[in-house]
């Protein structure tokens, strides 16, 4: 055979053996036995054994060949793979279909209708049909590149054929395993004397962590496409179904049970039809996935939070059994937080054996009527978290009582903290109204114990050390408990006193590792404010609400003596969020710790300033419809702030002055007058309004107004000495980065003002590439943007600064 004539074999065993393999796994219509299909296959590989120099990437025989794994690298997606909202009754549905119906504004609505299988969700990236990446979806933003345990499964193609085909496609969807192909697995566990799995989902994310691509190989590991991702080169159709069959069309393998139905009765009657068919189903689903078909649509609807307004999955009713409640015992939590935690009789629901079991709070506890040696209904809420739903009263009776069941008592919360002893206090609501602010009960009981509390110690700590806050390397759960439980770490701010010496005492350190902590510990001390903002553990804030508050007062004093009237004016920031904010700045032992920790060298990065969007922004009227004015809406709002030329003017007003307010009502000014009686409110009012200046975010303040000179003489030349001189400005981070990690250089980048993005577009600024850069760098090289590498990019950092 020449060559022309070998290479020509190949590529036509390889083509037979793809459409082959799209007829099985794609089509679900074979056209060739098994046996034929291992004939080809044993075709291809001894020609391919002969002819090694003839191998290519996409060959069916290369789906394992790889070396087992050092560990799995961190992949950012470039558009987030965002979680979805969940519907568990019918109610739910409806006022998701509801808000959609009347926000778009059209009724009824096209929805594309799929099972939600239960296994693990993957992103598939496709450059010229070739598959060049698969990886976890891990937090939505950053997961873990498995392409060569991806390659491995046969239901994803290795390449796409047909035509049209994007130059860059991602295709995302779910990879799990079929009932049978897991009853298959186990029972030859069991053969072999080995562990088994509990359920398919268990089983598919153990297989696709595997270190050997071949071990991944060997598991009955499936495919199903459920949505695409990015695209560049090449377009898909509007709708998301006929999407999803054009993917098809190139070979990629979808669900056979989507449907696209209309309104909320075609999902209703749908959600019906598939709850019925579930159990004959040869794989597992929780429930529906249920999305506005339209990508127009889909677009005008837009985002909230970490999900999409177009999107809703519908789940199926929890699997429910009954067993007996033998105790309830209290935990602590970061934060104080007393939660009751019902400890059972172990039972197997949903996949796993439970023996544990959330109860909430107190509230939930009274309203259950439950009691410790009751037998209660439990079920794994949404098919995660195990829950009692509700008592079996009949089993209350005595006749109906095992001999061997515990005598039934009442459930009451602890006077005193189960770890340190101090008091439980409940805490409080804080609620603003047009008429007044209030406060109520909440349903959260905490200990005041604080930073005396060594469960509530132990846990700050923890948190304090994470990776997305000071981030200090080798300070795990044993190692904190031990400097707590020793003494040596009463608060965070005891890690900074630590040395070397009194780290090797701890048990399994040596010389080495107690000097690594200990540098660890010190490299910490720089850190940037939001970072420091979210290592604190305030209560309801995270990451995002940490970021608003650095950005938004730009530094730690700001945010110190923010008044919870003045938070509420920035971005995604309420009321509760901003009393526990308030509440936390305010509390001594918190004051205490904060002062420790900077007495200690730990150096805020922060811009200094308020933000630019920020400055002179609030106006008269925006701080008189936030006073809490009975009868003072918006528009009253402006008539007093168009009347009076100052809010001093206003508050010493009297009611024969309001009446002459053009377009005041009797109600609003009844409820200015009473308001303008009342001292404690005037001194909130002016406190309030004394602050908004001193900040600069009043309009027309002093402080805004030199803000406003002060940007207004600064030249071009200066632009880079402001506090976020790259703000406006969309950064893109690729390849490996040496000196930093991504997460630090976005760190960097985000106080600097800088937006930071996952995709190279037009608008790009810049991007910063490393060792490794792939697609991103040849786009930005495509669209004529900025590139640097790393040591240009630190020495622009440092400039900035």
């Amino acid at each position: 055979m020449t060559h022309q004539d070998i290479t020509a074999k190949l590529a036509d065993l390889r083509e037979q053996l793809d459409q082959h393999n799209y007829r099985y796994y794609v089509l679900d219509d074979p056209s060739i036995t098994d046996a034929g299909y291992d004939r080809l296959f044993a075709e291809l590989q001894a020609l391919e054994a002969e002819y090694p120099q003839l191998i290519t990437p996409e060959s069916p025989t290369q789906r394992v060949g790889a070396k087992p794994m050092g560990g799995f690298a961190e992949v950012a997606h470039e558009l987030p793979m965002l979680s979805l909202d969940n519907a568990f009754n019918d109610d739910d549905l409806a006022a998701f279909m509801r808000r959609v119906e009347e926000r778009l504004d059209q009724s009824p609505v096209d929805f594309a209708c799929e099972p939600k299988l239960d296994g693990i969700a993957i992103s598939l990236i496709y450059e010229q049909g070739l598959l060049v990446l698969g990886a976890t979806r891990g937090d939505g933003y950053t997961g873990e590149n498995i392409t060569g345990n991806v390659r491995t499964i046969r239901s994803v193609p290795l390449k796409l054929h047909g035509e049209n085909i994007p130059e860059r496609l991602e295709v995302r969807g779910e990879i799990y395993m079929p009932r049978a192909g897991f009853d298959a697995l186990n029972q030859a566990s069991i053969e072999r004397g080995e562990k088994t799995f509990v359920n398919p989902r268990n089983a598919a994310a153990g297989s696709l962590r595997q270190l050997d691509p071949q071990i991944t190989a060997s598991r009955p590991l499936e495919f199903c496409a459920y949505s695409t991702g990015i695209l560049s080169g090449g377009e898909l159709p509007e709708g998301h179904v006929q999407t999803l069959e054009q993917l098809q069309r190139w070979g990629i393998r979808i669900n056979a049970e989507m449907r696209l139905v209309s309104g909320l009765q075609g999902c209703l009657d749908y959600y019906t039809q598939l709850a019925e068919k579930r159990q004959t189903l040869p794989y597992d689903i929780d429930g529906i996935v249920f999305k506005v078909n339209q990508r127009q649509q889909q677009q005008q609807l837009g985002f909230v939070s970490r999900a999409p307004r177009w999107a809703i999955a519908r789940k199926f009713p929890a699997q429910e059994e009954i067993t007996r409640l033998n105790a309830v015992e209290f935990q602590v939590g970061r934060t104080g937080a007393i939660t009751p935690v019902a400890r059972l009789e172990p039972v197997f629901v949903g996949g796993v054996t439970v023996s544990n079991a959330t109860l909430h709070n107190m509230d939930e506890i009274k309203r259950l009527g439950v009691m410790s040696g009751d037998y209660v209904m439990v079920r794994r809420a949404g098919d995660v978290i195990p829950k009692i739903v509700s008592v079996v009263m009949e089993k209350r009776q005595k006749e109906n009582r095992n001999p061997d069941d515990i005598e039934l008592s009442e459930i009451h919360l602890p006077e005193h903290c189960p770890v340190c002893g101090s008091d439980i206090e409940r805490s409080l609501l804080n609620k603003h109204r047009k008429a007044t602010d209030s406060q109520s009960f909440g349903t959260v009981y905490r200990c005041v114990g604080r930073l005396a509390c060594r469960a509530q110690v132990k846990q700050s700590i923890l948190h304090f050390v994470s990776r997305r806050a000071m981030d200090i390397e080798g300070l795990g759960d044993k190692n904190a408990e031990q400097l707590v439980e020793r003494g040596l770490v009463k608060s965070p701010a005891d890690l900074y006193q630590l040395t070397s010496e009194q780290l090797l005492q701890l048990d399994g350190f040596a010389t080495l590792s107690s000097e690594n902590l200990y540098q660890a510990i010190q490299s910490s001390k720089s850190v940037t404010l939001e970072r420091f903002i979210y290592a604190l553990g305030i209560p309801e804030v995270g990451e995002e609400t940490a970021r608003v508050l650095a950005q938004s007062l730009g530094s730690l004093n700001r945010i110190r003596e923010a008044l919870p009237q003045l938070l509420v004016f920035l971005r995604d920031i309420g009321q509760e969020v901003a009393a526990e904010i308030y509440n936390f700045m305010q509390d001594s032992h918190n004051q205490d710790v904060m002062d420790a920790l900077l007495a200690a060298g730990v150096s805020l990065k922060a811009s200094g300033e308020v933000a630019v969007g920020l400055r002179g922004n609030i106006t008269f009227s925006d701080l008189l419809s936030h006073l809490a004015i009975r009868g003072v809406g918006p528009t009253s709002a402006k008539a007093l702030a168009a009347f009076f030329d100052n809010p001093e003017q206003l508050f010493n007003t009297d009611a024969a002055r309001l009446a002459q307010v053009p377009g005041l009502n009797s109600k609003a000014q009844q409820g200015v007058a009473e308001c303008l009686k009342d001292s404690d409110w005037l001194d909130k009012a002016r406190t309030l309004y004394q602050q908004l200046q001193d900040f600069g975010l009043y309009a027309g303040s002093e402080a805004a107004q030199v803000a406003a000179e002060n940007s207004a003489e600064s030249s071009s030349e200066n632009v880079q000495k402001n506090a976020q001189p790259l703000a406006g400005e969309t950064w893109v981070l690729t390849g490996t980065l040496e000196v930093m990690t991504r997460d630090e250089a976005k760190d960097q980048l985000l106080a600097l003002g800088a937006k930071v993005s996952g995709s190279v577009s037009g608008k790009t600024a810049c991007v910063v590439a490393g060792p490794g850069a792939g697609s991103k760098l040849t786009k930005a090289e495509q669209l004529g943007v900025k590139v640097i590498d790393e040591a240009t990019f630190l020495t622009l950092v440092e400039s900035l600064k």
